[in-house]
């Protein structure tokens, strides 16, 4: 069985403290930890989230910009990456990276799969197809799950 996840802290875009197993709790959640200076991230990684999202409604989809010396994320800088100027779902920060080391992330972006009952069900790293096609897989084994 696996761990239970007990916090995920990190900030909203306007500086706020937000847990996000707190504000979260009881829904599947897909993170995405990103930079916006990796071009994986911002150019496959974040339009496939927004593809999940649209086919998994039910499932929160969440970015989270861990922010390394010199790539910090602003709520302007996350903004502009969209060329709607419009953020499809919620953005948070990851002050001095703690998150992704927390998870051991391999690097950007690194997926997170986490199920309702608060555990890390799959952490997936990369925005190629092969990323891709496992988080679908995954998602479609969790979905199956709680149906």
């Amino acid at each position: 069985m696996s761990e239970i996840i007990n916090s995920i802290a990190v900030k909203d875009l306007d500086g706020n403290s937000v847990d996000l197993m707190e504000l979260y709790k009881g829904k599947v959640q897909l993170l995405i930890i990103y930079n916006n200076d990796c071009l994986g991230c911002t150019g496959r990684a974040i339009p496939m989230a927004y593809e999940f999202q649209l086919k998994y409604p039910d499932i929160l989809v969440a970015g989270i910009h861990a922010d390394f010396d010199n790539r910090e994320g602003t709520k302007e800088n996350i903004k502009a990456i969209f060329t709607s100027g419009e953020i499809p779902f919620p953005f948070y920060i990851d002050k001095h990276h703690k998150v992704y080391d927390q998870f051991q992330a391999e690097g950007t972006p690194q997926w997170l799969l986490i199920n309702e009952k608060g555990e890390l069900f799959r952490s997936i790293f990369g925005s190629q197809d092969n990323a891709k096609n496992r988080l679908f897989y995954a998602l479609e084994s969790l979905v199956s799950e709680i149906n």
